[in-house]
């Protein structure tokens, strides 16, 4: 599938093929939202492929209704965030893409988003990934991310211009550690060289375990602020009003991604942090009478630590 407009590119011949791949799982609305929005982009050379992650609410039919000429790669059961994006990847670089976009299937896309991606990336071979602007799906000129901050703690930090209004204050190009995947430009290099996702990361991590990596092996990572995207997630909550299922992925998976990338004084200090500072989560869970968040915090503990102890990060 290809839109009718032009590229900034010099010529048409020399247009990067991208495959831009999205996960459903039960989600329909959203995904026929997001992808519709994908087909008013103003680029010329891409095609459109719905992982769909075992859904049972009839995501496939429903979509490919609507949609005849995408592809909808299916999944016999719930894979994981991780797993059935890879599928994904698989297929497009099996496929021939030159670039391979992923995109939350929870979002809405500037018609210029991928142009303004293609176009920076093609600056340098080196780029192996590029992001850009999320804002919130339902305060347009919010940001939820415009990058993520590196910590010295726990190695990825903050969203950089979480809540702010845009006013133009992220709007230079620059490179960083980490950038969140609600979108995500990958060069197909980093796929040959590094793969795509680590599986092992059921929720949570995939990412920046996949920034890790590949800034290891010598790519960049750019953020690009013309690049922008609409967000239905939930970026920025405070740690006590997170759902219990995202308090338990988040923590589950941040343990085996500190003990993976971490220096031994980098985890030391983190497990002294964590340990040190869980009487003060836990009074504040009972404090905001959130016992389910408590105990899904510390059964993330105990499976996470435990999963270190006996060589396995399973979820």
């Amino acid at each position: 599938m290809a839109s009718p407009k032009k590229t900034g590119v010099d010529s048409e011949e020399q247009v990067p093929r991208v495959t831009i791949i999205t996960l459903n799982w039960n989600g329909k609305a959203d995904t026929i939202d997001c992808v519709a929005s994908l087909r008013k982009l103003n680029y010329t050379n891409f095609d459109i492929i719905v992982v769909d992650n075992g859904s049972t609410d009839g995501s496939k039919s429903t979509i490919l209704a609507r949609f005849p000429d995408i592809t909808v790669l299916e999944n016999a059961r719930n894979l994981g965030y991780a797993r059935g994006f890879n599928s994904g990847l698989r297929y497009a670089y099996e496929h021939g893409a030159d670039y391979f976009l992923v995109v939350n299937s929870d979002t809405t896309v500037d018609p210029e988003a991928l142009r303004e991606l293609i176009e920076a990336a093609e600056q340098d071979e080196k780029i192996g990934f590029a992001s850009g602007k999320v804002y919130w799906h339902e305060r347009p000129d919010v940001l939820q991310t415009a990058g993520r901050e590196s910590d010295p703690l726990t190695l990825v930090g903050r969203h950089i211009g979480s809540g702010e209004v845009d006013r133009g204050q992220f709007d230079v190009i620059r490179d960083l550690d980490f950038v969140d995947d609600v979108f995500l430009l990958v060069r197909r290099r980093v796929y040959e060289v590094v793969g795509g996702y680590d599986p092992m990361f059921f929720l949570y991590f995939e990412e920046t375990d996949w920034c890790v990596r590949v800034r290891r092996a010598g790519f960049r990572i750019v953020y690009v602020p013309g690049a922008r995207i609409w967000h239905k997630g939930i970026v920025g909550e405070s740690n006590v009003m997170l759902s219990p299922r995202r308090i338990f992925y988040l923590k589950r998976f941040q343990i085996p991604f500190m003990r993976r990338h971490a220096s031994p004084e980098q985890w030391n200090a983190y497990v002294r942090a964590v340990l040190i500072g869980l009487p003060h989560r836990i009074l504040g869970y009972v404090k905001h009478g959130r016992f389910g968040a408590m105990m899904a915090y510390l059964r993330a503990l105990v499976i996470g630590f435990a999963g270190l102890l006996r060589g396995s990060h399973s979820g």
